[in-house]
């Protein structure tokens, strides 16, 4: 057993854009994987906050430089940087504790974070779907989620808000003091799109606009949420209206740079401008911070605003690293015995030869 990763703790988010791995992304590097001798078994798990890769190996040349490699040959780009001292490893029963504790949140950015056991979840049927995992990995991945789901339902480690969507929110009423008779523009239906309009629909906005790639996902959505559904044709006059823009999708290019706000600003009679980009890699050009009168935050900015919610997941911490210390011993006490009697048929089968 052994993975490496690099996550929010340990790589900024200009280092994790380079690793972060779209869903066909994450196929291929499974399939590379696959087709490598020295490979039993792999999972990867790759979200705006961390790329994980965890490999049952036969020996030990399949180390950190040669996924490192990997990642770099699917992604078609040269990782000729030093990223070490972003990249983490463990082995054996150390790698089964770290993905305990990203299946229960305790090692999310947002302490205790829902979101991440259904990407844990969604990450083993991928794998399971190319038929990388086998016995060792389908009973650790089913530990894996049992664990999250008691965590979450035995102690208060997801008390009150617990999604990136939920921390932008909380982000940027606290830049505008309220968003209570606000405008809102959310880029992008995906998840933690349809996270944030949940949240948004408790606020008392004024107004949500969303914006989606697929139009009729923009349209169901919007008229769930009581939201109205708008073209990218009309994004300039949309910015030129809105207090804040929620933004969250997986374009390979910017789609807000600053020639393109400082235009919008010029509309706007000074009112400031609120944007969050919760993307990955990020959609919004980090220069646009440096027009007046606009508020840009991205992913890394959000940590400190969970803080004042923490106090209460915090006191949980305890009880679920309990918990993910009884599923351990479970885990491996259960597949000891189950090494053992496969040796035991092996001897007499041997013996009847």
């Amino acid at each position: 057993m052994f993975m490496i990763g690099l996550n929010h703790k340990t790589a900024p988010i200009e280092i994790r854009e380079k690793f972060y791995l779209n869903p066909s992304q994450q196929e291929l590097l499974l399939l590379e994987l696959k087709n490598h001798p020295l490979v039993s078994e792999a999972l990867v798990l790759s979200t705006c906050n961390r790329i994980e890769v965890y490999l049952k190996r036969v020996d030990e040349v399949i180390d950190r430089a040669f996924v490192v490699d990997l990642i770099a040959k699917v992604k078609k780009i040269s990782l000729d940087v030093d990223f070490n001292r972003s990249l983490y490893t463990y082995e054996k029963n150390e790698a089964i504790e770290h993905l305990l504790k990203v299946a229960t949140g305790l090692d999310s950015l947002v302490l205790g974070e829902k979101q991440i056991l259904g990407q844990v979840k969604t990450a083993v049927k991928r794998a399971r779907e190319l038929g990388l995992l086998s016995k060792y990995f389908n009973m650790l991945t089913q530990v894996a989620i049992r664990t999250g789901k008691k965590a979450q339902s035995d102690t208060d480690i997801s008390y009150g808000g617990s999604s990136i969507s939920w921390a932008a929110i909380e982000m940027a009423q606290q830049t505008l003091g309220t968003l209570e008779g606000k405008s809102v523009l959310v880029i992008g239906a995906g998840k933690m799109g349809e996270l944030a309009l949940n949240n948004l629909h408790n606020r008392l906005v004024a107004k949500i606009y969303l914006m989606n790639r697929t139009g009729e996902k923009a349209e169901a959505l919007a008229q769930q949420y009581g939201g109205v559904a708008a073209s990218f044709w009309d994004i300039k006059d949309i910015l030129a209206e809105v207090d804040v823009c929620f933004c969250s999708v997986g374009a390979p290019h910017y789609i807000l740079d600053q020639e393109k706000i400082s235009h919008i600003m010029t509309l706007r009679q000074k009112r400031p401008l609120v944007l969050i980009d919760i993307s990955m890699p990020r959609n919004i050009d980090p220069a646009v911070a440096k027009v007046p009168g606009v508020h840009l935050s991205s992913i890394d900015a959000l940590d400190g605003v969970v803080q004042t919610n923490m106090k209460k997941r915090q006191e949980s911490i305890i009880q679920v690293e309990a918990i993910i210390s009884q599923k351990m011993s479970e885990f491996i006490q259960k597949w000891d015995k189950l090494q053992s009697l496969s040796d035991s048929d092996f001897y007499v089968a041997s013996s009847k030869k």
